[in-house]
């Protein structure tokens, strides 16, 4: 029996017990044909006393057939994007671990076990799946640098406690799931878990994972560019919303700088013949020293808003219980 970590063995058919954790694998797909049957079987044989949902979001071809035939409970969300259909699956869907993954074939059914099992003996409420691949195809130069560079925004800004903060491949605890917001429409949803599992500060890990060329006749719905700003700015809003008194403080810092740089030709013309003959100038930089000033203080006020909601965020969070406390060897029986 092959090992899955640290000498105990994963999840095989029969091995479960009956008080085991309720396991739901959510795939939401979007014109995934080609690879979703694949997908949904790999699941199956790696977690074979899982619920599989795949959750059609307008498909254009056979997806929801094809994954209904595959043994998969297909429902549907009408509202179209990534971020819509995760909201809606944390919503219907009830189970103790939650297994959320993308249904183009990309990431290996193999490692869910090892991930969960990672969540359960840690006691976490995300495992992310950090992805690793030998193949270019699979992972486009384009991608990789975009990734790198909004995470490291993220690690900045939030921590740094994730490096590929755009995996499609993660496990959660119910507790997480049923206490996250979900406010994201796209694929800023990614972006969106992983800032609020680090402002939460919420026990999490990272597995490296194989990532694997998509399967043939499926295509990334990932538009480089235009997603990649919309994730960009999902940035900068989180920060607006998480971090208030820096993003305003940065403002009034810029603000307060530029308005320097216009007063002083004035001051030194007033200063050498008591005239202020550049007076828009002059009325320009006290206008904007105040409106630095005044976004100061809105970065106070907000600071202490925010401080506000995530006590409660914290109160909902603290709420949902865990899992048992028995450990995760109530789940797996050990290697012989």
């Amino acid at each position: 029996m092959e090992d899955c970590i640290d000498g105990i063995s994963c999840p095989q058919p029969n091995q479960m017990r009956p008080d085991a954790p309720r396991i739901a694998v959510l795939i939401p797909c979007y014109n995934e044909a080609a690879a979703i049957a694949g997908v949904v079987a790999d699941f199956r044989r790696s977690l074979p006393d899982a619920e599989i949902y795949v959750y059609d979001n307008n498909s254009q071809d056979e997806t929801g057939s094809i994954a209904s035939q595959a043994g998969a409970q297909v429902r549907h969300e009408m509202l179209q994007g990534k971020g819509n259909v995760v909201r809606r699956m944390f919503s219907d869907v009830e189970a103790d671990i939650y297994v959320l993954v993308d249904g183009d074939g990309t990431y290996d059914s193999a490692s869910a076990p090892k991930m969960i099992r990672m969540l359960l003996l840690g006691r976490l409420d995300m495992v992310n799946g950090a992805r690793v691949s030998s193949h270019q195809a699979a992972y486009r130069r384009g991608h990789r640098a975009g990734n790198l560079l909004l995470s490291g925004i993220v690690a900045w800004i939030f921590g740094d406690r994730i490096a590929d903060m755009l995996s499609g491949y993660r496990v959660f605890s119910r507790r997480f799931v049923k206490s996250f917001p979900a406010l994201s429409s796209g694929f800023e949803i990614e972006t969106e878990l992983t800032v609020h599992s680090l402002e939460l500060r919420v026990p999490l890990s990272e597995m490296e994972i194989p990532y694997s060329e998509r399967a043939e006749g499926s295509a990334s719905k990932l538009r480089t560019y235009s997603d990649g700003l919309r994730i960009l700015r999902t940035i900068v809003w989180l920060i607006k919303q998480e971090r208030p008194l820096q993003f305003f403080s940065i403002a009034a810092g810029v603000l307060f700088v530029l308005s320097c740089v216009l007063s002083m030709p004035v001051l030194v013309t007033y200063h050498q013949t008591g005239l202020v003959p550049r007076l828009p100038t002059a009325i320009l930089s006290m206008g904007m020293i105040l409106l630095s000033f005044l976004l100061l203080t809105c970065g106070l006020i907000l600071d202490s808003v925010v401080l506000g909601r995530k006590e409660a965020k914290r109160m909902v969070y603290l709420s949902i219980p865990f899992l048992d406390a028995a450990g995760p060897d109530v789940y797996w029986v050990k290697s012989e």
